[in-house]
């Protein structure tokens, strides 16, 4: 199975280069002081509850040899 090519008049080609090279994107619209205002607060949020989770979790995964209380029931206690 072969593909054939169509025959594409060069005229149509150099046109559609030349519609190619009018095309030029919007101006970038710059951010207004609320905005970056409103952009650096979500940013604190975020990193102050990731060291916040961290100031809170690390507690809990330290491993200690001796426990501060021991689980014993009263029972053994008078023993």
């Amino acid at each position: 199975m072969f593909l054939r090519r169509e025959a594409v008049p060069f005229a149509f080609v150099a046109e559609a280069d030349a519609f190619r090279s009018n095309v030029a994107p919007p101006p970038r619209v710059r951010p207004s002081r609320s905005q970056l205002a409103g952009r650096a607060l979500v940013g604190l949020t975020v990193v102050g509850g990731l060291v916040g989770s961290l100031l809170f979790g690390l507690p809990a995964l330290e491993t200690d040899r001796t426990p501060a209380h021991s689980q014993k029931s009263e029972a053994s206690r008078n023993r």
